[in-house]
C-alpha cells in the first residue's frame, strides 16, 4: 500500500493518532517522509507501518 503513497497524498499513522494528519513529502527506496500536523517531518519504514490514507471529501 505504501509503495502507491505520492507527494501530496494525506495520511495518518495507525497507532500515533495524537499526529494529526499528514502530507506525504516523498516515497523513496522504502521510505516514507510525512510532514505531520502535531509530529512535524517523520521519515517512516514502509516495510514497518502501513500508513492510512486519506481521501478529501
Amino acid at each position: 500500500m505504501n509503495s502507491l503513497l505520492e507527494p501530496g497524498m494525506l495520511v495518518r499513522h495507525p497507532t500515533q493518532p495524537d499526529w494529526g494528519l499528514g502530507q506525504v513529502q516523498s516515497n523513496v527506496a522504502g521510505r516514507v517522509t510525512v510532514n505531520f500536523e502535531h509530529a512535524g517531518k517523520v521519515v517512516i519504514a514502509s516495510k514497518e507501518v502501513t500508513l492510512i490514507q486519506i481521501y478529501p471529501s
